[in-house]
């Protein structure tokens, strides 16, 4: 694998920006679901939130008038992705939560995967280490 010489080297992905027109229930799914956390978000001139994870502002939500259009084949962004702890745990609040999963496993790289989607049809994965 090649590395980029870059005077200020990418370090990690910091949020991931939402548009929506379920702001609230987009919030509830995120904070209830993914036990993500509803936080401080600055003055903007249309209503938005900010969800945490330990301590980081990790999605940032707009709400918007028209809903985008398109379907999973046409998306250029096909998912994004959290790490966590307690595998078991998790799925709990998602069948607690009548959440639809998918868990796949790979091995290769020893991670369990839960793939799900939000109320807009966002594609999240939430990773585990395989112990």
């Amino acid at each position: 694998m090649q590395k980029a010489e870059l005077d200020m080297p990418l370090k990690k992905l910091d949020h991931v920006n939402l548009r929506t027109t379920r702001l609230d229930q987009m919030i509830d799914w995120y904070v209830s679901v993914l036990g993500l956390e509803n936080g401080y978000r600055p003055e903007f001139p249309f209503a938005g939130a900010w969800l945490y994870a330990g301590g980081t502002a990790v999605v940032h939500l707009i709400e918007v008038d028209t809903e985008a259009t398109g379907s999973e084949e046409e998306l250029k962004l096909e998912h994004f992705a959290f790490s966590a702890d307690d595998a078991d745990g998790f799925e709990a609040r998602l069948k607690e939560h009548g959440e639809e999963f998918r868990r796949s496993e790979m091995a290769a790289v020893r991670l369990a995967q839960y793939n799900v989607f939000d109320p807009d049809g966002n594609h999240i994965h939430v990773d585990f280490v395989l112990e």
